[in-house]
């Protein structure tokens, strides 16, 4: 984690962030990974849309705290290689996620992936 600076405020690309003791450090001179790091301590957990929601009780998808820690791997994975919007598959339930805002957007079952197109997606991580 960087040295003061709240986890919850984000670190913005261009412009300045704080330093112990008070000092300024441009964003420029900061590693990639240490931006991306206190962005992902931002919004450590996956968050689920309505749609979501709604698809997983519609389609009976159940899922334990083991697979959302498979899922958020998967997460973490994307947003290390850039990825914006990925389709994330765990066993059997393909689930598309917004890497940006962690947050699932859908999930499909193996039944309902059969002759589906995923589309805007920019990527892929099977966990």
């Amino acid at each position: 984690m960087i040295e003061g600076l709240n986890p919850n405020q984000l670190v913005p690309v261009n412009g300045t962030v704080p330093k112990a003791a008070g000092a300024r450090k441009t964003a420029g001179e900061m590693s990639f990974n240490a931006v991306l790091e206190a962005n992902l301590q931002k919004d450590a957990g996956l968050k689920f849309s309505a749609h979501a929601q709604e698809r997983l009780a519609s389609r009976q998808i159940a899922l334990s705290t083991q697979d959302l820690q498979r899922i958020e791997g998967g997460v973490d994975k994307a947003a290390a290689k850039g990825a914006r919007e990925s389709l994330v598959v765990k066993d059997d339930t393909a689930f598309v996620v917004s890497i940006t805002n962690r947050t699932v957007i859908t999930a499909v079952d193996a039944n309902s992936m059969r002759g589906n197109v995923f589309t805007n997606i920019d990527s892929a991580v099977i966990v």
